[in-house]
């Protein structure tokens, strides 16, 4: 009977126990805004136990405490918010801990509480670093995910149901008008991330976290933002995503001199690739060309860019037209550039001789040498659309100082 007593009175002082954990940790929970109770799981009879018996938890018990931290970390609840959840269990506890351990004596009571501060230091380290670990994990999964993602959005010729699902926990509407920007570093970059995180910042500040995408290719900086759908088929005005790139990635240490090319703003998902093929061309050219502005728009390039499309026949333009000048003294070379700046200076001789830093005789000189060995006047309308289109080639393929490409 006595014995069948004693374990009625066992049973109900740990029921009553269970529901004072209970209550303390419903109230935890709320002191860190609805974090689940479940995040807790034996922790606060870890804190108990030790009150009682002084008792430090076994490696078995923390990695547990660990799990719960990664498991906080992919239901995306904040670090602090879950600590938050740890600290006030504790405080909470230790408020309402049983008559049985604050009646003992100071020494007694002091043992308990550093047994329980023990508890709460080994406890709170290992869940922070298993959230650590989960948010690092994490963060790798969604920068292959990104990374993948882009790659195929700039490809164009992917599943455009598959992507369309994969985009959305992006926040990315592929039926809006988007543009593409690249940023092109001077040096080659050891570390990407700093660079992605400056973007992200700016941009997600500028236009929102929606629709934006910063992620890296072929060693390129690659940024995929929304546009005004009045600006569908060019490119949004030069202060805009170009310039704000630029900006920010010069107050960088590392990759300056950087240079960076905007795609027009297309819509859709093939426009997404339509923009950065326009991007990427516009870098190539700009390098080419030796454009001095930091900031190209491929809207500007657009007569380069035709050009390109046909090289043989704009090999046989450059080469029938000016071919003989390489015949003149001190080469082909002089007379091009004066064509060049002739051509930029809507014809105009003495503002070509500033820009050449060279006299108006020289100029006139110059244009007639063309015309004695080309048999092209600069001068005369009908002449001088052809000859500037032999020029234009002439830059994009580099000409003279490398040769022309041999045609099959």
């Amino acid at each position: 009977m006595a014995t069948a007593g004693r374990r009625r009175r066992t049973a109900s002082t740990a029921t009553a126990q269970e529901a004072w954990l209970v209550e303390v940790a419903a109230g935890a929970s709320r002191d860190a805004g609805g974090v689940p109770v479940a995040l807790l799981g034996d922790y606060l009879p870890l804190l108990a136990d030790a009150a009682v018996t002084g008792r430090r938890p076994g490696r078995a018990e923390l990695d547990a405490v660990g799990r719960l931290g990664r498991q906080a970390a992919e239901q995306g609840i904040s670090a602090g918010r879950v600590v938050q959840l740890y600290l006030s269990a504790a405080r909470r506890l230790w408020q309402d801990l049983p008559i049985v351990v604050r009646d003992r004596d100071r020494d007694a009571v002091r043992d308990a509480a550093a047994a329980v501060l023990h508890v709460i230091d080994d406890a709170v380290a290992t869940l922070a670093e298993g959230y650590a670990v989960a948010r690092r994990d994490l963060v790798r999964r969604e920068e292959v995910l990104r990374r993948d993602l882009v790659d195929d959005l700039l490809r164009g010729d992917s599943d455009l149901g598959g992507l369309v699902e994969r985009a959305e926990p992006f926040g990315l509407d592929l039926a809006r008008v988007h543009q593409v920007a690249l940023a092109s570093p001077g040096r080659r970059l050891p570390d990407t991330d700093t660079a992605i995180s400056a973007l992200e910042a700016v941009i997600f500040e500028r236009l929102g976290d929606r629709d934006v995408l910063v992620a890296t290719k072929d060693g390129l900086l690659v940024v995929l933002a929304p546009a005004d759908p009045t600006t569908a088929g060019r490119t949004t005005h030069a202060d805009d995503l170009g310039h704000l790139m630029y900006r920010e990635l010069n107050r960088l240490r590392r990759g300056r001199p950087w240079r960076v090319a905007v795609g027009r703003a297309h819509a859709g998902l093939y426009g997404i690739a339509r923009s950065y093929e326009e991007a990427r061309e516009s870098l190539t050219l700009a390098g080419r060309l030796n454009v001095s502005t930091p900031v190209v728009d491929a809207h500007n390039l657009l007569i380069y860019r035709v050009l390109l499309r046909d090289q043989p026949a704009m090999v046989d333009l450059v080469s029938a037209v000016l071919g003989p000048l390489a015949e003149a003294r001190g080469g082909a070379q002089p007379l091009i550039d004066t064509l060049d700046a002739y051509f930029a200076t809507g014809s105009v001789a003495t503002e070509s001789a500033k820009r050449l830093h060279v006299s108006v005789r020289t100029v006139t000189y110059r244009l007639e040498r063309i015309r004695t060995l080309t048999g092209y006047d600069a001068t005369d309308p009908e002449h001088s659309f052809t000859l500037h289109a032999a020029v234009l080639g002439a830059k994009v393929l580099n000409w003279p100082t490398q040769p022309l490409p041999i045609q099959g």
